[in-house]
């Protein structure tokens, strides 16, 4: 070895061994987790620029659209399906202006599934409704949650029993078929018929889908597409006025679905919309983690905030509505999410399409709010 190289190195391996000044206790972390987050969550929360949300400087408001379509799809995991639906009715009950049917369709190329259907009684094409339900920590009943179901009488009472919590003791899909709507409803993952889903075990069954290549959120983005193009292909239904609606988790799906199907062409969404920087903070409940597994896309927050998904429904007829007193949605990041896709709506000129309420109640879809929502839709749909 050459004895300059002999000596610099030396040189440095005596400088490594020197002690370095004695450092505060402060000067290394000693707390990882805060919150239920990374302690240094404050530092990751201004690091989210989400870099593909509207701005004024964009004016290709087609492609802006596309290009966030095409990532939120890349993020879900899925694949396009475009899987044959071949349904099969495997009962009705007449309701006097509508028959309820029990129908089972290939949702996607992986699940068969049973479904509620509600389709008026006269000539049509009717308008139609994608009714989506709720997370609630509730597995044993999901499509049953808004569309009264019947020969399970264990299921009948369970919803029932929701209605009175969150619906005035209403069925909203049955509110809905009564003014002349086809509704569909069916179960998510785990919900319903496709039960077994519990509180404790979202967690694994989550990381286990992601070890699988897949994960429950983009299933459930699918499958809500999938529905969407399901109810838009039904014979008695115009697929030119086909709403989503939802409350809760139903109503992120709601948007969600707005946004990225065109089968859907207007939405309702009762309470689920705040800004990240809103949600991701101590005491909330986005916080405790389990149930958002059903709406976390891994990676979409550095691209998109939760008001920018919902902005790539634009500029289709979307009604907002959300809870003063609703715990689990800040006021304040609810509004900053409105201010936020109005001016999208604003740049497609179609202020007009867009609806945005805070109501005094709390997280709740009460019989007052479900008659405004669907005059709403009434005037959309003509």
């Amino acid at each position: 070895m050459p004895k300059l190289f002999q000596a610099l190195l030396g040189g440095l391996l005596a400088m490594s061994l020197v002690p370095s000044a004695p450092a505060a206790d402060t000067d290394f972390q000693t707390t990882g987790i805060q919150h239920n987050m990374p302690a240094f969550y404050e530092s990751l929360k201004s690091r989210l620029d989400f870099r593909m949300a509207w701005n004024p400087k964009i004016k290709d408001l087609s492609a802006w659209r596309k290009a966030g379509r095409d990532k939120m799809w890349e993020l879900t995991l899925q694949l396009p399906d475009r899987t044959p639906f071949n349904a099969v009715v495997l009962d009705e009950q007449d309701r006097g202006s509508y028959v309820a049917r029990k129908v089972v369709f290939n949702l996607t190329a992986d699940s068969r599934v049973q479904a509620l259907m509600l389709v008026p009684k006269g000539k049509g094409p009717f308008p139609a409704a994608l009714m989506l339900h709720d997370h609630g920590s509730k597995f044993d009943i999901g499509k049953e949650k808004l569309i009264e179901t019947w020969g399970n009488d264990a299921r009948l009472e369970s919803s029932k029993a929701w209605a009175k919590r969150f619906f005035s003791e209403k069925f909203p899909g049955d509110e809905l078929a009564k003014r002349g709507y086809v509704v569909l409803a069916h179960d998510a993952l785990g919900w319903g018929d496709r039960a077994a889903l519990t509180f404790d075990i979202q967690q694994a069954v989550a990381a286990n889908s992601l070890n699988l290549g897949t994960s429950l959120a983009g299933i459930m983005a699918l499958e809500d597409a999938r529905a969407a193009e399901f109810l838009a292909a039904q014979t008695e239904v115009d697929k030119k006025r086909v709403a989503a609606i939802g409350f809760s988790m139903g109503a992120f799906r709601a948007w969600q679905v707005a946004a990225l199907s065109d089968a859907v062409t207007a939405g309702i969404v009762v309470n689920w919309m705040a800004t990240t920087q809103g949600l991701m903070v101590p005491g909330n409940n986005q916080l405790k983690g389990a149930s958002a597994w059903n709406m976390l896309h891994p990676g979409v927050l550095r691209y998109l905030d939760f008001p920018d998904v919902a902005s790539l429904a634009a500029p289709k007829p979307m009604l907002f509505f959300a809870g003063e007193k609703d715990a689990l949605f800040p006021v304040d990041a609810v509004n900053a999410s409105y201010d936020k896709m109005r001016k999208v709506w604003g740049a497609w000129k179609a202020d007009n399409k867009f609806d945005a309420r805070m109501l005094p109640g709390a997280h709740e879809f009460v019989a007052d709010t479900q008659s405004a929502a669907y005059d709403w839709l009434d005037k959309q749909f003509k």
